[in-house]
């Protein structure tokens, strides 16, 4: 008696997850061997710290503990990509505006720049703008620099950035109404300048 194939059979979740594997891009942050102190002696673990993102605007942390290394990284990556975030940036290179973050006691400042400045940061906010896509980008990270509170105040930074679409429709406002103000008060002081001087 033959059996009729199942919908969704296995060879198609096999293809999503593939697809899925060559769509992120992660990068490992950290990883710290732990040691748990039970009766017969020490129990040693790995923690593992990794960032994914799809280098298009989207972007994810996780971390994760298992006996072993491989295992450690394979929970961190897998918790990163449920916690994946989109972040707006400008001309698909980097931020719309300055942002400060903060996680406990690290706090961190993430400027925008000009084309070709590329990625001056330290190592675990690095790994985020990598991984997010981001080509031109300052940051500094003030106060602890634990690697876990840089990546959780980097990511409080990138979700408070806003694209100018976003804060136009949330004040009911067009794009140009905002973006246009500002062009219209540059030119204005400039001519007021030389009549004062």
């Amino acid at each position: 008696m033959a059996r009729e194939p199942r919908e969704g059979g296995g060879r198609g979740r096999e293809r999503d997850r593939d697809r899925d594997a060559d769509e992120f891009v992660d990068k490992l942050v950290t990883i710290n061997r732990v040691a748990k102190v039970v009766k017969g002696g020490r129990r040693f673990a790995f923690a593992a710290l990794v960032v994914v993102g799809d280098q298009k605007g989207r972007v994810g942390y996780g971390a994760g503990k298992a006996r072993e290394v491989p295992e450690a990284i394979r929970k961190a990556t897998d918790r990163a990509k449920r916690s994946l975030i989109r972040v707006p940036m400008k001309e698909g290179r980097t931020l719309h505006h300055d942002v400060f973050g903060h996680f406990g006691a690290g706090h961190v400042i993430l400027r925008s720049a000009t084309a070709g400045t590329g990625i001056i940061a330290g190592g675990p906010m690095r790994a985020v703008f990598e991984t997010l896509g981001i080509g031109d980008v300052v940051a500094k990270c003030t106060g602890s620099r634990n690697p876990h509170n840089m990546i959780k105040a980097t990511f409080d930074a990138l979700t408070r950035c806003a694209s100018p679409r976003s804060v136009a429709s949330r004040r009911g406002k067009k794009v140009s109404d905002l973006l246009g103000r500002r062009e219209q008060h540059a030119p204005a002081a400039s001519e007021e300048a030389p009549a004062n001087g």
